[in-house]
């Protein structure tokens, strides 16, 4: 089966630090992958390359089979690859509809109106219904708590129904219904066709959550597998895992 996400010999230097050293890995149609690593191992400088808010030193990224020589945020997202961030990326005074919307192809200079088409209010308000959110639809982003404002930005990058999702430690700071929240969604959309990249500390979660697991130290691949082929992993268990 074809990778849906490529990623070749990708290396990232900031000065004389190699944050992402000659990292190779694919990310196969239909799959929740994980991304795994000790801090500093590289995880979200990968997500940032491939989704071109870092410029690569080396190596390459392809997206279905098609080479991205620069990639973009925006160009990525009209692709259809989106991705969350470790802090949630909301507009603070706008109200979770308005945050919806403003996500769709639209010109930047509609993020600061206030009228919403009839259209794309229906499919906000579905999609936040979708995360438990639309009695909140008209409060404002700033109103929400941590783990509400990591669902509002979750429900925001489906607005443009991607193809591929990279989630940066979604359940970071989360309480646990707010985790058990993410992880039923991740596993409804996963079921819809939606795949997934996760970058993830807990373990608990990556283990009966994703398949294939990668895991990335020093910047480079240092296995890949299921998740009990990692958890038996004499190498992962010494670099990361800590038995």
């Amino acid at each position: 089966m074809n990778a849906l996400l490529e990623v070749d010999s990708l290396t990232k230097r900031f000065g004389g630090l190699t944050a992402v050293n000659q990292c190779t890995f694919a990310v196969p149609p239909g799959t929740v992958t994980a991304l795994i690593g000790p801090n500093g191992s590289g995880k979200t400088t990968v997500f940032n390359v491939v989704t071109g808010y870092l410029r690569a030193d080396a190596g390459g990224v392809a997206f279905e089979g098609r080479p991205v020589t620069r990639p973009d945020p925006g160009d990525m997202y009209r692709r259809g690859l989106t991705r969350t961030f470790q802090q949630a990326r909301v507009f603070r005074e706008l109200t979770l509809v308005e945050n919806l919307t403003v996500a769709i192809h639209q010109p930047w200079r509609h993020v600061f109106r206030r009228d919403v088409g009839r259209a794309d209010r229906v499919r906000a308000e579905s999609v936040l219904a979708e995360f438990g959110l639309a009695e909140l639809a008209e409060n404002k982003a700033r109103e929400l708590s941590f783990g509400q404002q990591k669902l509002l930005e979750f429900a925001t990058v489906l607005m443009g129904r991607p193809k591929l999702v990279l989630l940066d430690e979604p359940t970071a700071g989360v309480n646990p219904v707010m985790i058990e929240a993410m992880e039923r969604r991740i596993r409804d959309l996963h079921r819809e066709g939606v795949t997934f990249l996760v970058v993830e500390h807990e373990m608990n979660l990556v283990m009966r959550l994703c398949d294939p697991v990668i895991v990335l130290d020093h910047g480079m691949k240092l296995a890949e597998g299921t998740p009990a082929d990692v958890q038996r992993n004499p190498i992962v268990l010494d670099a990361y895992l800590g038995a």
